[in-house]
């Protein structure tokens, strides 16, 4: 495992233990996926690749309790959250340990924008069986836009990750050998009372980790600390500090 890979699991590892609390989106953006699936599929082997906490677990039970569901996640902590008995695996979504062609359904909520598209769908291709059926959801690139203007007043670094747009997704399924058949943006905004509130959400969604060049070494100063405060304030609203959220929920098949 890479550096940059490293830093972003040991970040998710910590917040395990209180990740539930803050994952009023990520729950939302496992519903919106599940809406667009076809009612006649019945899946036998179900992956959910990225699981986290299992937030999509309710919903993949509900909808076929009859599966059997394998939950994935690269952060140990994660995956000690789960309910007993609930398939649980501790393992890299770039280099899935499970044999080819296994699972008939392959699920993924919120966890690609953390991992390389090639090697993401590759791997989803590898061990999906022929014919089987992939839903994955992941951030697009106006996720944060209101962060990264309240930055722009501040300085000229990278305050989030880098979200991939529609082509570069659908270059990475068409290289997987996987036939994307809907792909739907879903805009949200969600917002805050106070700064530190929204930025704690940014960090539980792990969006903060910023790798590689033309990123921050340390901390902001209390006068960049002040100017960025009231670059965000500017953008308040009736309902308070906006957030964007720029959803793409993908659908596929082998």
């Amino acid at each position: 495992m890479n550096a940059a890979k490293a830093l972003v699991r040991n970040a998710f590892a910590r917040a395990a233990g209180g990740y539930d609390e803050a994952a009023e989106f990520q729950r939302a953006a496992a519903g919106q996926l599940m809406e667009g699936l076809p009612f006649d599929l019945s899946p036998a082997r179900i992956l959910d690749s990225g699981c986290g906490t299992g937030h999509g677990l309710p919903l993949l039970n509900r909808r076929w309790p009859m599966a059997q569901v394998v939950s994935l996640d690269f952060a140990f902590a994660m995956v000690q959250q789960l309910a007993p008995g609930s398939g649980q695996l501790c393992g890299d979504a770039e280099s899935l340990p499970l044999v080819a062609q296994s699972m008939d359904f392959y699920w993924s909520n919120l966890a690609l924008q953390w991992c390389d598209a090639d090697l993401f769908m590759r791997e989803a291709g590898r061990v999906m069986k022929p014919g089987a059926k992939l839903a994955v959801s992941t951030l697009g690139p106006d996720t944060f836009n209101e962060l990264r203007t309240a930055f722009k007043g501040v300085d000229t670094y990278r305050h989030t990750i880098d979200f991939c747009d529609e082509a570069r997704l659908l270059s990475a399924f068409a290289g997987a050998g996987l036939r994307v058949h809907q792909l739907q943006r879903v805009p949200t905004v969600l917002h805050y009372p106070d700064i530190s509130m929204l930025l704690d959400a940014v960090r539980k969604l792990g969006a903060n980790r910023v790798t590689g060049v033309n990123r921050r070494g340390g901390l902001m100063g209390k006068v960049e600390w002040t100017r960025f405060v009231a670059q965000y304030e500017r953008l308040r609203t009736t309902s308070g500090l906006p957030l964007s959220y720029d959803t793409i929920l993908m659908y596929a098949e082998k």
